[in-house]
């Protein structure tokens, strides 16, 4: 079985999600009052990553806890609303070569991979008309119904990705060599080097220095 592996910020989608996810709930109607207490808590340590004195992935990890643990006491059914009003707005503005390169890999029969650090309620709307097999994400934790501000999540980045793409492969046997992987970053280059054929999209410096230097594929942006 052979495999495309799908990044979704600045690939499948040509801007970073974490911004308009803070727009979203500073404008939401029903939610922006969480906003407050939202930049409360990830303000020093922005300060401090700003500084350098706060690495970068824990940094992202924890603006994501942050970000979700100010919907506490909010039910499922609304927190999957303001994800899908949200997903509703980007599915609009997805990169067009990637969606043909999605189409191409299922027309040749591939097992289709989205694997991200976004919210998995937001990526399962923004793909439930795409023909992806596979979508992974960072979970919301709920308990009783509600969402559990409790219980930390854990940010699928860097090397959590492939490990979480792994985990839900097996134990299909996996032809790599003739596999595919789309991505942006540095922190997606445990995937991408997973696979024969990684392609960069719109990559960051320190990817394109590597896709240079290896001469893999790059791909620019480009929105439907």
């Amino acid at each position: 079985m052979r495999v495309a592996i799908f990044d979704f910020d600045r690939t499948l989608f040509p801007e970073e999600t974490f911004p308009l996810m803070m727009t979203h709930l500073k404008t939401h109607p029903m939610h922006h009052r969480k906003y407050n207490t939202f930049m409360r808590k990830i303000a020093p340590m922005y300060t401090a990553y700003k500084l350098k004195l706060y690495p970068e992935r824990k940094m992202k990890e924890d603006s994501m806890r942050s970000y979700i643990s100010s919907f506490k006491k909010t039910s499922r059914e609304d927190v999957d609303k303001f994800f899908a009003q949200l997903a509703n707005q980007m599915k609009k503005r997805l990169n067009r070569e990637v969606l043909d390169r999605l189409e191409w890999h299922k027309n040749r029969g591939d097992y289709t991979v989205l694997v991200s650090g976004a919210f998995e309620p937001m990526l399962e709307t923004i793909t439930n008309d795409l023909p992806f097999d596979l979508v992974l994400g960072t979970e919301v934790p709920y308990k009783g119904g509600y969402l559990d501000h409790k219980k930390r999540i854990q940010h699928v980045n860097g090397d959590r990705k492939m490990k979480k793409v792994m985990k839900h492969l097996r134990p299909a046997v996996i032809d790599w060599n003739g596999s595919y992987a789309y991505g942006d970053s540095f922190s997606d280059l445990d995937v991408l080097e997973a696979v024969g054929n990684p392609v960069a999209v719109q990559p960051e410096p320190r990817l394109k220095k590597v896709a240079d230097q290896l001469n893999w594929e790059t791909i620019p942006v480009r929105q439907s």
